[in-house]
């Protein structure tokens, strides 16, 4: 799925009130509350709007929808900002320089543009296993998103790592596709939600492998085989698969910011309860900050707050 570019604003100057990088949920929601507050927001990401939500094929979990594609969630929020003013800027950041009030943003063109203040909602992306191989069979077998490459596996036999809810609603999602799919999870039980455990111990065609790790990823062209060695016992045995899914959690995407900001040991960005970071006008909102849950709707209460409270702060 991708955004329709006819819509896309074309960016009307080099300065702005407010930088928001990030497209996702949270970057989009800050987008709405600044530009309700009366700010001109500037909303940079890097591929497409919405962000990773574009990868979920169902959400259930926010508030007022019981269930809804994604995409059209990614595409209705844009159409939300675009609506009130918001201009989208599709770039990478580079870096972010700081010269007294003023925030300055270069784009990977080098290009600069300056803001008062600055909301970080940059995401984490997918965290690799670490399995020997895995880097050289990337598009070969391996993959982080069950919804961009679940197809290629209909009807055959694929293996998921990890034992959270991504874990196991991708597991879900896949299920329908391949013929046969196996969990493979390091601990002899599933961190997953329960209502997620309820429904994934209820198919028939997703067996586990329980206290264990993919220590190698085996094949010729394609993922061929896994080579999973048992924690417990330290037993080793090599599975046939035509392709791995890893889903072990997320690398905060903050490289562009070097040492502009406090970060925790995992590199997400450390805020106070209005999502400042460390330094003034500077706020960090949705999966790029420290925080203990990550979903969708927190996200949008980051956004929101954050943009609130800058418009207050910095532009009463």
């Amino acid at each position: 799925m991708f955004f329709d570019i006819s819509g896309i604003s074309k960016r009307s100057n080099q300065q702005y009130d407010i930088i928001i990088i990030g497209g996702g949920p949270a970057g989009i929601s800050a987008a709405i509350y600044a530009a309700q507050g009366g700010l001109k927001p500037l909303l940079i990401e890097k591929t497409i709007e919405g962000g990773q939500m574009n990868l979920t094929q169902s959400i259930e979990n926010y508030p007022g929808i019981v269930s809804i594609d994604g995409s059209i969630l990614s595409k209705d929020m844009a159409a939300h900002a675009r609506a009130f003013g918001t201009e989208f800027e599709f770039s990478q950041v580079k870096e972010i320089l700081l010269e007294g009030d003023t925030k300055t943003v270069i784009l990977e063109s080098k290009e600069k543009i300056t803001a008062k203040v600055i909301i970080v909602a940059s995401g984490a992306t997918p965290r690799f296993l670490g399995a020997k191989n895995e880097q050289n069979y990337i598009s070969k077998g391996v993959s982080y998103c069950a919804s961009c490459d679940g197809h290629f596996f209909k009807h055959k036999k694929i293996a998921v790592v990890g034992g959270g809810n991504t874990a196991v609603q991708e597991s879900i999602f896949l299920s329908k596709i391949a013929h046969e799919v196996v969990l493979i999870h390091r601990r002899d039980k599933l961190r997953a939600d329960k209502i997620y455990q309820d429904r994934i111990f209820k198919i028939s065609n997703i067996r586990y492998i329980w206290d264990s790790q993919v220590v190698e990823i085996n094949g010729s062209t394609n993922v061929e085989s896994l080579t999973i060695k048992n924690l417990k016992d330290q037993s080793i045995i090599l599975e046939k698969f035509d392709g791995v899914f890893i889903f072990v959690g997320a690398t905060p995407s903050t490289t562009f910011l070097k040492e502009t900001v406090k970060l925790d040991q995992e590199g997400y960005i450390i805020t106070d309860e209005n999502m400042e970071s460390s330094v003034s006008g500077i706020y960090a909102v949705g999966d790029v900050r420290h925080k203990e849950l990550r979903q969708i709707v927190t996200a949008v209460a980051d956004g929101a707050i954050a943009a609130a409270h800058a418009v207050r702060k910095y532009f009463a």
